[in-house]
C-alpha cells in the first residue's frame, strides 16, 4: 500500500474564521457573499467552507468579472 502525502493541502476557513481574518469583514457579509455565489466556496453539510487563498484573491479583486 502506497503512502500518499499531500504537500499543498488547501487551508479551508469557516465563515467565522474568514471574518476574523479580515478586519472590517463581518460574518454576515461573508455568509451573504457565499450565498450569492460572489465568493467561491463549498458546502460541507450546512457549513460554508472558503479556501483561504481564494478569499485573498477575492479581496484583492483578482476574481472580479471585468
Amino acid at each position: 500500500m502506497k503512502d500518499i502525502t499531500i504537500t499543498n493541502k488547501p487551508t479551508m476557513l469557516t465563515i467565522k474564521e474568514a471574518a476574523k481574518l479580515v478586519q472590517g469583514l463581518t460574518e454576515y457579509r461573508v455568509r451573504e457573499l457565499c450565498k450569492s455565489g460572489e465568493l467561491p466556496c463549498i458546502m460541507a453539510g450546512k457549513k460554508y467552507l472558503i479556501n483561504k487563498d481564494t478569499l485573498y484573491k477575492f479581496l484583492s479583486g483578482e476574481l472580479c468579472d471585468r
